[in-house]
């Protein structure tokens, strides 16, 4: 089967939600019994690009193929990590740390709006329910024209959108369960509406989670991840809507809100039966009913934007987005040391606000060349609270009971004001032969507040980017592509002047740029469909964490290097195979000799990863058995992430009233340590306790019963 998925190249230069429409065409295949399918959709800073016109390596995820992994009991980041080659797989917890995209971060976006913050908290995947999402596009590699955070990759979550005609309605229920105890359950129920006519469209959905507690393949309760949180006994809601208005023939708007919330309802907690003995200390910890916390582990985000486009503004494309997003995430009770002896538990709040537009112009310049330029401006504002609960009711309780004593603040607040400008240009020298390049200038304003007997003060950066490549078609199917591209990571200015006498004047704060070279082919034709690349990405400087877990910026040589590829085999009508394929070197340059890069030592380092499945479907079932392996990584002091595989069968039956689907996931019941769960050992562990506290255990065996409908 020979598939175009036609994405905006809006992915290189600025992202904007779809403003426009989407359409298949069915066309005549190149050979017998083939089809080609072209999706074309507007979605971003440029006219629709396909795929076979962008140099570089794109991935696109529809909604039914990410449905299926949800169906088989995982969530957002954990269907991602299987589909989407050199991102990292899912940790099964609440936060996103270490899912690195080609060992570097990943940015992520819905519909364009960014949900990394310069305080890097690692939840953007606790941001949307997958009932509400279309399709996620994503870039591999360090993005050039993206500002801050896109050192790795880009992930771009474009969500689903009323059209013309009758009210159309989604429903979907499903349970999950390992069949442990009766604490042993997830439910899911989603509904949507959506409608309308030529000139106005909408919809709503709605989506509601309840987790129950998790067990691992031994069929004993995991520990709940205590220093990032998790997802278990948590309720999330996610309503998201939009409306689309027609303005006339050249002119669309298009409003959305989302309203998220995702935190823990349920009264399971970690008991400590020896906080009040004559030696207090953390060992021996349960998990027992009875917890309580003035402050409990959550997520509540709200997001506004307004998109417009004009198709014909001074005879160029012209796109205008306006956003504003309000975030509040809070974390578990955790243990630090008392002076004096003993231990008090504290809980942080992390609050931030971004609100900013961004505009562009697209215009084709001659039939060969087009310019896209335009500015993006923002404002993030970010304060922290730490909440202090009574050592008395927590020693008495064994911890179960975390009553708020008094909240101070936790790092110092900051507001940051950012203007970029950018352009970005594509000359198609021959019929084959495509050159590109860009430029984004970025400045950055950080005001710090006064923290801890630490003067506050102001401090200013800029950044400029490049990026440059060259793409040619062999008109067979087979394309090629050479490009060099830089991105940066902005120091988390919270943790940065959250030291002790780190003063703003002495220490200004400067972007850490990535450079990465890229040599990529692809494949798309007949039955196949093909995609590899090689990389070489570094930089030369690099935060580090302390003993107190804030960071330090260091001049440091670290490059990361490696090959993604991706293959699927289409076997006739009803078959299919494919495979992914990431294996990479993390380094860094010790007294002049390159070394396996530390398991904590930023950017943290991937493992090599393989997948690969076999996919059967007729007109009425469908059905999928696909394994992933992740290989064990070693760093030079011999400090390793295990690797383990799984395996997961999914299968869906049309009953003519709805779709009834039963997925297995990790078939053959592996007991294995997340890679979160091993990272964190090395994060916290001894300073903060055992390391059977954070070692976050992996979900044995679970069935996930699904049904669905469209009407």
């Amino acid at each position: 089967m020979n598939r175009y998925i036609v994405i905006s190249a809006g992915l290189l230069s600025g992202a904007f939600p779809v403003l426009a429409y989407s359409q298949t065409a069915t066309q005549a295949a190149n050979q017998a019994d083939s089809t080609a399918q072209e999706t074309l959709v507007v979605v971003g800073s440029r006219t629709p690009t396909q795929i076979s016109q962008i140099p570089g390596a794109v991935h696109v995820v529809e909604g039914p193929e990410l449905q299926q992994q949800i169906n088989a009991g995982g969530d957002l980041k954990t269907a991602l990590g299987r589909l989407v080659p050199g991102l990292d797989f899912g940790p099964q917890g609440r936060t996103n740390a270490g899912q690195n995209m080609r060992g570097r971060s990943v940015q992520v976006l819905i519909d364009g709006v960014s949900l990394n913050n310069s305080r890097g908290l690692s939840r953007q995947f606790d941001a949307i329910d997958p009932f509400n999402i279309e399709r996620v596009e994503v870039l591999s590699g360090t993005s050039s024209l993206y500002g801050g955070g896109a050192t790795g990759g880009l992930i771009n979550i474009i969500t689903k959108q009323g059209e013309s005609g009758r009210p159309h309605f989604e429903s979907q229920a499903s349970v999950t369960s390992g069949f442990n105890t009766r604490h042993d359950v997830d439910r899911r129920l989603s509904q949507s509406a959506s409608g309308g006519n030529d000139t106005l469209q909408g919809r709503i959905g709605v989506s509601l989670v309840e987790n129950g507690r998790q067990y691992d393949a031994g069929g004993d309760e995991i520990f709940p991840d205590i220093a990032q949180s998790d997802l278990q006994d948590n309720r999330q809601l996610d309503i998201l809507g939009n409306v689309r208005v027609e303005l006339d023939d050249e002119q669309t708007l298009l409003l959305s809100g989302q309203l998220y919330e995702s935190g823990k309802k349920g009264d399971r907690g970690v008991y400590y039966p020896n906080l009040a003995t004559a030696a207090p200390n953390l060992n021996d910890a349960d998990i027992r009913d009875g917890f309580t916390a003035d402050r409990d582990p959550r997520t509540d985000r709200k997001m506004l934007s307004a998109s417009y486009h004009h198709a014909n503004l001074l005879n160029q494309d012209f796109y205008l987005q306006v956003f504003h997003r309000e975030e509040e995430s809070s974390f578990h009770p955790f243990p630090y040391a008392a002076q004096g002896g003993g231990y008090y538990f504290a809980a942080s709040q992390q609050n931030t606000t971004l609100s900013g537009l961004k505009g562009l112009f697209s215009a084709d310049l001659t039939d060969s060349l087009n310019l896209t330029y335009g500015a993006d401006m923002d404002r993030e504002s970010f304060d922290a609270s730490q909440m202090r609960f009574d050592r008395a009711a927590s020693d008495a309780t064994g911890g179960l009971v975390q009553r708020a004593d008094r909240v101070t603040p936790r790092y110092p607040g900051f507001e940051i004001d950012t203007l970029a400008l950018f352009a970005q240009s594509e000359w198609w020298a021959t019929d084959q032969l495509q050159f590109s390049g860009g430029i984004r200038h970025q400045r950055m304003d950080v005001d710090i507040d006064d923290f801890n007997n630490v003067p506050g003060g102001s401090s200013d950066y800029d950044v400029t980017l490049y990026n440059v490549s060259a793409l040619y078609d062999f008109d067979n199917g087979h394309q090629s592509w050479l490009g060099y591209s830089e991105g940066f990571e902005l120091p988390d200015p919270s943790k940065y002047y959250g030291r002790a006498g780190q003063t703003v004047a002495d220490n200004p704060l400067d972007g850490i740029k990535t450079q990465q070279v890229e040599l990529g082919w692809r494949y798309q034709g007949g039955d196949w469909l093909t995609q590899a690349a090689v990389y070489y990405a570094w930089s030369d400087t690099a935060m580090e964490l302390d003993r107190d877990l804030n960071i330090t910026q260091v001049d440091d040589d670290r490059r990361d290097y490696g090959l993604e590829a991706s293959v699927t085999r289409y076997l006739g009508d009803a078959w299919e195979v494919g495979s992914t394929l990431h294996v990479l070197t993390s380094e860094r340059k010790v007294d002049g000799t390159w070394q396996d890069r530390g398991i904590t030592v930023a950017p943290y380092p991937s493992q090599d990863s393989l997948t690969a499945h076999v996919a059967w479907q007729d007109d009425a079932r469908t059905l999928r058995l696909q394994g992933s392996h992740a290989r064990e990584y070693q760093d030079a002091e011999g400090e390793r992430i295990d690797g383990f595989t799984t395996v997961d069968l999914i299968g869906s039956q049309d009953l003519g009233l709805g779709t009834l689907s039963l997925g297995i996931s990790n078939l053959t019941d592996k007991q294995y340590s997340t890679p979160w769960g091993q990272r964190a050992v090395g994060f916290y562990s001894p300073t903060y306790g055992p390391e059977y506290l954070y070692d976050y255990q992996a979900r044995g065996r679970t069935f996930t019963l699904g049904w669905s409908m469209e009407y």
